[in-house]
């Protein structure tokens, strides 16, 4: 019995080193600053991500709510952009940011367009806000409990500061 403990705990051991390890998290290097003329030569987002930018602003005014992904109980940034797709462009997005960051393809700040999710670690943690990039170097998001949905510009200190990457799911 004792033998047949020890070679199971022995496989269980080896088991665990063969597993390849997980990558660590490597910050998106950012634009030293984002500015007006970051924007200056935008191309045109296709028809779905004008559709999705549209309707995110139709739900400008709308309450924050943690977890809240309706405008009749109001949105957490992520409840607002898993509701602006599956609504404008039929795409079903799950989680929080950080999962969310995980689909589509990474685009460079200077490639934006409308539509795309612009992402920003506002909480000392990667990936932990998004948004949908409006254009013109804006975007639309749900910011917190002391706010509403609104449109912010990339450009503002803070969110320049805080912007970790774009990724397009529709272009």
């Amino acid at each position: 019995m004792k033998s047949s403990l020890a070679a199971f705990l022995f496989l269980l051991v080896l088991a665990g080193c063969g597993t390849t390890p997980h990558a660590p998290y490597a910050p998106h290097a950012a634009p030293a600053r984002i500015t007006a003329d970051t924007f200056r030569n935008e191309q045109d987002a296709s028809p779905a991500a004008r559709e999705v930018a549209f309707y995110a602003l139709m739900l400008l005014q709308t309450g924050y709510e943690f977890g809240g992904k309706n405008p009749e109980s109001g949105f957490d940034c992520s409840g607002l952009v898993s509701y602006t797709f599956r609504e404008a462009a039929g795409i079903s997005l799950e989680g929080n940011a950080a999962s969310m960051a995980r689909e589509g393809r990474e685009v460079a700040v200077t490639d934006l367009r409308s539509g795309d999710l612009v992402f920003f670690n506002t909480l000392g943690r990667p990936f932990s806000h998004v948004g949908i990039y409006l254009g013109r170097g804006e975007f639309v998001h749900s910011p917190n409990s002391r706010g509403r949905v609104r449109v912010e510009k990339l450009t503002n200190r803070y969110w320049s500061r805080h912007f970790e990457m774009a990724r397009t799911l529709l272009n």
